[in-house]
């Protein structure tokens, strides 16, 4: 008997016929087809199959990424690029010929991936061999292949945040489809428990798996197999319609489960951009409008709202502050509520500024990034938050703010008010804000005007917080609030100080001078820390050179004496030093003192790196790259563009005080082989326009220095002051100067007078005897202007001449050497160097060979060599006599 029928059953066939059937071979090929029955073979679409390869084939290039495996990431790209070749059919025909947004997103993922990791050298520097070459390759690759695509990665990149929807719900369809199948195919596959098996059962799964076979094989649709598979299933119209109700549960099920899925997803995508966005959760009501998700309640509606309650439930509040998890929106709207419950309940002044101060800290919390800018409507509130809470505490003098007050004292209900808390590190975050924000802004855009005008409400937020501490603060907070208006002042340029110089307006005007003069001075006697005192000492300078007051601007350097200990100081203040130099370099070439106009700006100018030592940019560095913290730590440093000093004003300063002491300084000294050049950067310029064959007209600043200096080499002064000053030069350079006219009137002095002193040091071989009024005429200058110049040269023994009064002309004593004479000194200087070297090093090996024999050398042998000695000392003095007579002569 077969094993079918081993178990006791209640039910059994009526026909002996059956039973002698089901006990035939086809039991045993029903009994090893075990697994066939089990792994039910299933059918997808060619969609699904195309879509799954291109996203397994994404889900491995993410992953590469995050290691930085490039090998293997460019593999998958190859892999991807096929399967994609694949898919094209399919996607031609279900996308209608557009690409799927989840491909665009791969490509654009990682060609921002491959930009960045190129863009770091460092990075790339300790990558493997492999790695480094997959990476060209695939940079190359990836660019090749994204130019079929570029219109609409273009189109992406407009609209990234945009999920991939339709994608997503047709995977996931497919993926239930699958599971679905798979569950039902189990489902068919087990036995019944309740009832033995008969023998028409067991022809009826026969039938059913031979149906079930047709239908995978001789169809792709699922409604074609389910429909087979429906019609051989069932014995009698009862079990077919319990069925088809229960699939209706099912397909209802399904139903709830993906509205489920997608509320999920919105949530999800809704929660996500309100963290990015930092704005408030919105619900949408039925009428269509917008309005704000509910508020927390602050208190019960029954609750007694007092002083303890408000102070118990704002300690509740910032209790919060700094948690993971905590919505720092949501508790700057709580902080809100509470004060306009405070206000609505008259709960005073001091809990008012109490919740303000807790507002403002939590502004200043709101952004996660301390590096980055707050967002400008954060800065309008914070703005007028500080604003009302200064007003508050000038409003009521009983009231003290401060950090040595602990919380467990402090008093809100009876006078005097205490408070915990620090006005000046609000005020100094403040400021610190307001910079960031300047250099976050396009400086030639209008948004940063309209950003600088907040200036002024900063402004008058530290009087309002220097106006409390001089009540209430100590003498080191005075000396920081005073610190900070002078750094707000110094840079500023006042017209009133020169118009009071020149008595246009009368002396009783208070201007930022004497400002400037009150604060510097409190805070050079009361400061206790050095940094406080040396940017007050800088920030004075840079006032007084601002304002032409050289001699006050000098002494103070010279007294301070900063320029020895400055290379101690932090980054910053060493920029406000290099800041400061710089403006008394220009100082001192508008009062003419060149020389003094020069040593300050050399320092500066020789570097080559003007731009990063005034923090006014990045140069770009070929030979040692920076790392991204570096970089980082430097832009947080840049100064704003307001504050920036005209580079290319500094430098033509620089090159004209540069070409009015070294042109006159060559000519004098043509033929000294000794001759070193003061100015490095002028001397290269020079040079360069030296050594080509075609000289053009000048075009930059630059060539017009070099035209000018060249012409006043040959002591052509009207061609050098028409390079120096005209049309082009005025609007790039001198119409910058507040009083421009009067600094073309003096370069124009200097040029003459620097002209004449170069004509004498080039020509003077040339005459026996010049006319003074010859020469006054010649460089249009007055002659006594002319007669001061040649005394002064004759003087310092510059020029070998006399003076004759009578005739008014300048007597040459031809003690200057011609040029034959001149070149012949050169050489015999050269060879006389020459010798003295051989014999330097000759001495230094008989030396040697003296001090290995020790005492045991021969006495007579040094004998001989003292006397070669003196032989020797006596030819070079000789020598030396013999050069003094030609030198006379």
């Amino acid at each position: 008997m077969s094993k079918f029928f081993t178990t006791g059953t209640d039910s059994e066939s009526d026909s002996s016929s059956e039973e002698e059937q089901v006990q035939r071979a086809p039991a045993a090929t029903y009994t090893f087809s075990d697994e066939e029955e089990e792994t039910k073979r299933i059918v997808r679409p060619t969609k699904v199959k195309r879509y799954e390869e291109l996203t397994n084939l994404i889900k491995l290039i993410r992953n590469y990424k995050k290691i930085k495996d490039m090998s293997s990431m460019l593999s998958s790209f190859e892999d991807l690029q096929r399967a994609y070749q694949k898919a094209i059919t399919v996607i031609m025909k279900e996308e209608g010929g557009q690409t799927p947004r989840f491909y665009l997103r791969c490509l654009v993922e990682m060609e921002d991936f491959i930009n960045e990791v190129w863009e770091d050298r460092e990075g790339r520097k300790n990558m493997s061999k492999n790695n480094s070459k997959s990476l060209t390759s695939l940079r190359q690759k990836l660019r090749k292949y994204n130019k079929d695509f570029e219109e609409e990665i273009a189109k992406f990149r407009e609209n990234p945040d945009q999920e991939d929807d339709e994608e997503e719900e047709k995977q996931e369809e497919s993926a239930e489809s699958e599971e679905e199948d798979v569950a039902s195919m189990f489902k068919k596959s087990e036995p019944a428990t309740t009832a033995a098996p008969d023998a028409s059962k067991f022809k009826k799964t026969l039938a059913d798996d031979a149906s079930e076979s047709e239908s995978d094989w001789g169809s792709d649709s699922d409604s074609d197999s389910s429909s087979s598979d429906d019609e051989g299933q069932y014995t009698n119209i009862r079990e077919r319609f319990i069925k088809k109700a229960t699939d209706k549960d099912e397909d209802e099920d399904k139903a709830k489960r993906k509205e489920q899925k997608k509320e999920r997803k919105e949530k999800e995508r809704k929660k996500k951009r309100d963290e990015d966005d930092g704005e408030g959760e919105w619900e949408t009501v039925k009428g269509g409008l917008v309005v704000p998700s509910e508020k927390p309640k602050m208190f019960a509606k029954d609750a007694e709202i007092n002083v303890p309650a408000v102070i118990k439930k704002l300690s509740e509040v910032i209790a919060a502050r700094g948690k993971k998890r905590t919505d720092r929106r949501e508790q700057i709207e709580l902080l809100h509520e509470l004060q306009s419950i405070a206000e609505t309940h008259n709960l005073g002044a001091a809990v008012a500024v109490k919740i303000k101060f807790s507002i403002v800290s939590s502004i200043f919390d709101y952004n996660p990034k301390v590096s980055d800018a707050m967002k400008p409507e954060y800065w309008t509130k914070l703005l007028e938050r500080i604003t009302e809470m200064l007003d508050m505490l000038l409003a009521t003098p009983d009231m003290v703010i401060a950090e040595h007050i602990t919380e467990d004292s402090e008093e809100f209900v009876n006078q005097p008010y205490k408070i915990h808390g620090c006005v000046l590190t609000l005020v100094e975050r403040l400021d610190e804000e307001f910079t960031k924000l300047l250099k976050e802004c396009d400086p030639h855009s209008n948004e940063y005007v309209e950003r600088l005008k907040d200036e002024k409400q900063v402004a008058g937020i530290i009087d309002k917080v220097q106006e409390y501490l001089e009540h209430h603060g100590s003498s080191s907070e005075l000396c920081r609030v005073y610190l900070r208006k002078i750094e707000h002042l110094y840079y500023k340029f006042d017209p009133d100080v020169l118009k009071q110089k020149a008595n246009e307006i009368p002396k009783d005007i208070v201007t930022s001078v004497q400002v400037m003069e009150k604060l510097c001075k409190y805070v050079y006697a009361h400061d206790s820390t050095d940094r406080l005192r040396t940017r007050a000492i800088l920030s004075h300078i840079y006032h007084h050179a601002l304002h032409d007051n050289w001699f006050q601007a000098r002494d103070l350097v010279l007294m301070s004496h900063l320029q020895e200990t400055i290379q101690h100081s932090d980054p910053s203040t060493q920029i406000l030093y290099n800041r400061t130099i710089a403006h008394l370099g220009l100082c001192a070439f508008r009062h003419a003192n060149i020389k003094d106009a020069h040593n300050c700006l050399v320092d500066l100018m020789m570097t080559g790196k003007v731009k990063e030592l005034l923090a006014q940019g990045l140069l770009p560095q070929r030979q040692h790259e920076r790392s991204k913290e570096q970089e980082k730590i430097e832009k947080q440093r840049q100064m704003p563009f307001h504050m920036h000093i005209n580079l290319e004003l500094l430098e033509c300063v620089y090159l004209v005080s540069a070409m009015l002491i070294e042109i006159p300084y060559m000519a004098a000294h043509e033929f000294d082989a000794r001759r070193r050049m003061i100015s490095k950067t002028f001397y290269q310029q020079l040079r360069s326009s030296e050594r080509q064959s075609l000289v053009g007209p000048p075009e930059s600043m630059r060539e017009h220095v070099v035209a000018a200096a060249k012409a006043m080499r040959n002591g052509n002064w009207s061609a050098c002051n028409n390079f120096i000053i005209n049309e082009k030069m005025n609007a790039k350079v001198w119409d910058l100067f507040y009083q421009a006219d009067k600094v073309r009137d003096m370069l124009t002095r200097l040029i003459k007078e620097e002209a004449l002193r170069t004509y004498l040091f080039t020509y003077s071989h040339v005459y026996d005897s010049i006319s003074m009024p010859t020469l006054a005429e010649m460089f249009q200058l007055k002659r006594p202007v002319v007669h001061s110049i040649i005394s002064k040269m004759i003087i310092n023994e510059e020029l070998m001449a006399s003076l004759d009064d009578p005739s008014e002309t300048v007597v040459m004593h031809r003690s200057e050497p011609s040029r034959l004479q001149s070149l012949a000194l050169q050489l015999t200087d050269k060879v006389n160097n020459f010798v003295d070297s051989n014999e330097r090093i000759f001495e230094m090996k008989q030396g040697n060979f003296f001090s290995r024999g020790g005492n045991q050398g021969n006495f007579r042998d040094r004998q001989n060599y003292n006397r070669q000695g003196q032989d020797w000392g006596r030819q070079r003095r000789d020598r030396d006599r013999n050069r003094e007579e030609n030198r006379n002569y």
